[in-house]
């Protein structure tokens, strides 16, 4: 017998040589276009995987909401539960946008997957989790983040706009004081509030002052748009400026400043307004209306002769104002 020996290592081959992948997309609204778009992902990320012979899709999640956190996404929820579960060892998405919108959810859901070693691939912004610099990442999150608050913001202001222009939009059949919507979302008379209107109109033209008006509705018991007890006096007085109450509508009296500070002013000429003549029915009489904006100047402490805008030396007085009618 031949004494001498073949020896080899013995390999030792891992039985779990795929990757098992997953895949979550998310879109922010059930309109067709947006269902359209969720499919061709779906499909995508099919065929992505389909490609790497070391790559087997476990599931496809995908959310169909809107949501600030991921608490919000069932589909989300649900891959957390199978990561956790160890069923999942990569996760492929769109963007870190749709991943998550804020920040610092991000950040504490990709660390307790990478603690799990589990990774995650976001594709626009060609980043692997495992090969990314944990600072980096947070820099990368952060300016994603804002450009996609940037991007919204502006989408919003343009649908508004566009809205606007075209006459769809809902802020024409927005309601005040006075009126309600009937079954279609058009504007229509509440008699009882427009009665409380007209009874407003005729005080100020028979002289009386805003505080007086106010008196007078709660001496009556009558309650202020929102139900409570007291009006207050910047009610009254938008009220008697309110053009709806002659079925006309101005939209973009206000108007928001750009991302990030997106405090609300009053638009004095910065941005375009828009009027719809004769949208609904009137309360008041447009004569009427028209009284009541020339007595306001009347009284008004604010003087302007074209050149500069100063105050007046006196001020309206109800009982000269009563005194001055009974002399006449």
């Amino acid at each position: 017998m031949d004494k001498t020996r073949k020896i080899s290592r013995v390999q030792h081959y891992n039985t779990k040589w795929k990757t098992n992948v997953a895949v979550y997309c998310r879109v922010s609204t059930s309109h067709d276009e947006q269902l359209v778009s969720l499919a061709n992902q779906i499909e995508y990320y099919r065929a992505m995987v389909r490609k790497h012979l070391d790559w087997e899709l476990i599931d496809i999640y995908a959310d169909i909401q809107s949501g600030k956190n991921s608490s919000g996404r069932p589909e989300f929820q649900r891959m957390l539960e199978d990561c956790w579960n160890k069923k999942i060892d990569l996760i492929i998405t769109k963007s870190i946008s749709r991943f998550g919108r804020n920040t610092a959810d991000t950040l504490d859901v990709i660390n307790k997957l990478r603690s799990i070693n589990i990774d995650i691939i976001f594709e626009v912004e060609k980043i692997q989790i495992f090969e990314t610099n944990k600072a980096f990442l947070l820099s990368i999150i952060e300016a994603v983040a804002q450009a996609e608050s940037e991007s919204r913001s502006e989408n919003i202001k343009w649908g508004i706009q566009h809205g606007l222009k075209s006459g769809t939009s809902k802020l024409f059949n927005r309601k005040c004081f006075g009126y309600g919507h009937d079954r279609e979302g058009n504007i229509i008379i509440n008699e009882y509030e427009a009665n409380i209107v007209r009874k407003i109109f005729n005080l100020y033209l028979n002289g009386y002052s805003i505080l007086t008006i106010i008196r007078q509705l709660e001496k009556e018991g009558i309650k202020s748009p929102t139900g409570k007890e007291h009006w207050a006096k910047r009610t009254v007085d938008t009220m008697l400026s309110n053009e709806k109450y002659i079925g006309n509508v101005i939209v973009g009296k206000t108007f928001s400043n750009d991302f990030p500070n997106n405090q609300r002013k009053i638009n004095k000429g910065e941005r375009q307004k828009y009027l719809v003549t004769d949208s609904h029915p009137p309360i008041i009489t447009k004569d009427q209306f028209e009284q009541v904006q020339r007595e306001k100047l009347r009284r008004s402490n604010i003087q302007n002769d074209g050149n500069t805008v100063r105050r007046k030396n006196t001020h309206y007085s109800m009982k000269k104002s009563n005194l001055k009618n009974n002399d006449e």
